[in-house]
């Protein structure tokens, strides 16, 4: 099979993926969109972090950094709906009071007066807006007999949009949802361009082509990044291991990037080193204690923090 194909069949996958996304995330709260911390610090360091809000937030960050336009009004867009989906998600492990309320604090912390009272007033109609689409009479779900994945997808997408118009203005709607509505729209018309039998092989690839050159900005930087990072960190390993100091692979980083990128890369590769030395120390040092559980749990807690060890079960 040639890389051309391979990548074509890929594509196709992805548009499956994108629109099963859609189909699961118009019902109840999205999936925890949280930004991994990294390896914790040593339990000393630890102590100074606050708690999580839930237990499984822990080693996470709220996501979202809502902002304000000349320091009043609110900006309504993806960022805030992402820092409500972060707290959304803890449902199951906090009430839904608690967690509006924990919503709250953070919009307080983070905003001015004015632009925390807006914020508030949108989270209660994204609130509505998710009980709606989780009502079993909503109709948005089921899909109309016959009808191929990619229009009951569609449709779905519609319906959602609608909605909406209860509970936004159009302002409002297009700054929290435009960016996944954008997402949707392509992954829909790439399924549609699977499921059209008429085209060969060919043709398919030269409309998924076609696809990729409409993307906006954005989305195209979010399908290339990925693959940029990953060419860029194999060329900080080749030069770590031809001997190239931090200095030179964090010019490296932010040549790539930028300097804040760099210096958060920089910090996750010292949290992991400090997290490869502890488990090289707790193995040498629990080889030792033949077997004594007593002894290799004081161990563990003078190495580790509790979260860490759960962690500890892949290196054992």
């Amino acid at each position: 099979m040639s890389a051309r194909v391979r990548a074509g069949l890929a594509t196709c996958a992805l548009a499956l993926a994108g629109a099963l996304a859609l189909w699961a995330n118009g019902f109840g709260i999205p999936p925890l969109q949280a930004t991994a911390a990294g390896p914790l610090p040593a339990p000393t360091a630890a102590a100074s972090t606050p708690p999580p809000f839930v237990p499984s937030m822990a080693g996470t960050r709220p996501d979202g950094l809502p902002d304000t336009a000349g320091g009043a009004a609110l900006k309504v867009d993806a960022e805030l709906r992402h820092l409500f989906d972060y707290y959304l998600s803890a449902l199951g492990e906090a009430g839904l009071p608690a967690i509006r309320a924990g919503i709250e604090r953070e919009l307080e912390q983070r905003l001015a007066p004015a632009a925390a009272a807006q914020a508030k007033r949108l989270l209660g109609q994204y609130l509505a807006y998710k009980r709606a689409l989780a009502e079993p009479d909503r109709g948005t779900g089921a899909p109309a007999s016959g009808a191929s994945f990619a229009a009951a997808a569609r449709n779905r997408l519609l319906a959602m949009q609608e909605l909406r118009k209860r509970y936004f203005s159009p302002a409002e709607a297009a700054g929290l949802f435009g960016d996944t509505d954008a997402r949707d729209q392509d992954a829909i018309a790439r399924l549609e361009v699977v499921d059209d039998k008429t085209l060969s092989p060919a043709q398919r690839l030269q409309r998924m082509a076609d696809l990729d050159r409409k993307l906006p900005p954005a989305l195209q930087e979010e399908r290339t990044a990925p693959q940029r990072i990953l060419n860029i960190e194999q060329q900080v390993e080749t030069a770590r291991k031809g001997g190239a100091g931090e200095d030179e692979l964090f010019r490296l980083r932010a040549a790539a990037f930028d300097p804040q990128a760099a210096g958060r890369l920089a910090q996750l590769d010292r949290e992991q080193a400090d997290w490869l030395r502890r488990i090289a120390a707790y193995r040498s040092a629990s080889a030792g204690l033949a077997g004594n559980q007593a002894a290799i749990q004081q161990l563990r807690d003078s190495l580790f923090t509790s979260f860490e060890q759960k962690r500890l079960g892949a290196y054992e």
